[in-house]
């Protein structure tokens, strides 16, 4: 497949390794700020082919993980009403509030419904219109323009039982509290690069110049996460920390114009909490005042919400890069894709969800997925892909349990639906906003390579 295929080569990714082991001469750390990166990061075993000095933090890039606690509330108490039809992606229906899910919503009766886009929500919401109709808009930049649109549709062809519950967050200002931060180690940053195919690159130059951090704009296959390595360490190395673009096939300087000029219409900066990070001023969107009449949360007056985090579960310090998600005591025992604690769990793009589904079940475990040169076992032969090399009988004993066949189902039926879901959210990265689009970024599942990474 095109764009797909050429960017999972094993030989160039074997010069890329090699290029990255012979540059660099000390410990740097970088972070992806993207779901999707992570788990091609974690698939593939990227991490485990580069130097022991480069070490690779996952920063809050899964836009369901970082969907603050309260909003998730207000959407289960919203979705319970029964006036309303409560839309959304199939990745948020699993994700835990306080004490149940949109999926135990529906089971109690509340009509929950997946879509693969907020037009499919627009169109319900014309078939039925003695029924309340509301939308869970949540996500980057990336997937807000379809949103913005349907907005813009719901007004224009006078739809008014139509709303949406916002819950959208900005990549830049949450690369700014991570530099601030007192505990930040961060030296260098892969740049998602499906927001860039919308927002564009100018958002960037003023944040690498004022924290001196490189900022590589980085695609999702084994070869883009690969180069955006390479370039990050070779400006590391070079003292260097300008903006560079790795993903150039897909994200144009400006961006999508057409698209930011919908999300300017629509949409308002405001502070916005982050699940599991706290409040991070001006990174989040609204509906513009013009627009109040299609917000959900203006629309229903929603109050009284008590939020309560599981004690237990630490996905807050997993999203801040603080914690790699096997370092939690829950991960794998009391926290599972079955009964998850924290949405890093849940989602298609969740860092604990990775580690889960590709067996990263302990500090030091083997690749899940083969790698460019396939991990071996204790004894030397090679592992079977999607198979962690076998640990040793004292690492054995402490691991948390392996997923059983049926939670791997589970974890794989969730990714897919996911997967599905996400890929009517937005498109925007290319041609106009005005239509919604084939998802985030095209970035279908592919086969494992033989001997080499895999997405």
């Amino acid at each position: 497949m095109k764009y797909i295929d050429e960017f999972q080569d094993p030989e160039l990714a074997r010069r890329l390794v090699d290029d990255i082991h012979a540059n660099v001469t000390r410990p740097w750390a970088l972070m992806e700020v993207c779901g999707g990166q992570t788990h091609s990061i974690i698939r593939h075993g990227i991490d485990q082919l580069l130097p022991d000095e480069v070490e690779l933090i996952h920063g809050p890039g899964c836009p369901v993980c970082v969907t603050p606690l309260e909003v998730i509330d207000k959407a289960l108490e919203i979705a319970s009403r029964p006036e309303v039809i409560f839309c959304s992606y199939g990745d948020m229906l699993r994700v835990p509030g306080t004490g149940r899910d949109l999926y135990q919503v529906r089971g109690e009766g509340g009509d929950v419904r997946v879509v693969y886009s907020p037009l499919d929500a627009l169109r319900i919401a014309q078939e039925n219109p003695e029924r309340e109709v509301v939308f869970f808009g949540i996500g980057f930049e990336t997937t807000a323009p379809p949103n913005a649109m349907t907005v813009h549709q719901a007004r224009r062809l006078g739809i008014r039982n139509f709303s949406l519950l916002v819950s959208h967050v900005l990549v830049p200002p949450a690369i700014e509290a991570i530099m601030r931060s007192e505990s930040c180690r961060v030296q260098g940053f892969l740049a998602a690069g499906h927001v860039c195919s919308v927002m564009g690159t100018g958002e960037y130059p003023a944040l690498a110049e004022r924290f001196r951090v490189p900022i590589v704009v980085t695609g999702f296959e084994p070869l883009d996460v690969l180069e955006g390595v390479r370039r990050t360490v070779r400006q590391l190395e070079r003292g260097e920390h300008t903006v560079e673009n790795a993903y150039a096939r897909v994200v144009p300087p400006e961006g999508n114009p057409a698209a930011r000029a919908m999300l300017a219409d629509i949409f308002e900066v405001t502070d916005r909490a982050w699940r599991g990070i706290g409040v991070i001023p001006r990174s989040g969107w609204r509906l513009a005042s013009r627009y109040r009449e299609f917000d959900a949360e203006h629309r229903f007056s929603v109050s009284g919400i008590d939020t309560r985090e599981p004690e237990e579960c630490r996905s807050g310090e997993v999203l801040q890069g603080l914690l790699k998600p096997h370092e939690c005591e829950a991960f794998g025992t009391a926290c599972t894709p079955r009964t998850p604690l924290g949405a890093t769990m849940v989602s298609s793009e969740g860092a604990c969800a990775a580690y889960y589904l590709y067996r990263r079940l302990e500090r030091g475990a083997g690749a899940a997925g083969t790698a460019v040169a396939a991990p071996r076992s204790g004894d030397g032969t090679a592992t079977a892909p999607g198979q962690a090399m076998a640990p040793g009988p004292a690492a054995s004993a402490a691991a948390p349990a392996g997923p059983s066949r049926a939670e791997i189902a589970d974890s794989e039926t969730a990714r897919s639906e996911a997967a599905r879901s996400e890929a009517a959210r937005s498109g925007a990265g290319r041609g106009s906003s005005a239509e919604p689009g084939p998802g985030r970024e095209s970035r279908p599942e592919s086969a494992p390579l033989e001997g080499s990474p895999v997405v």
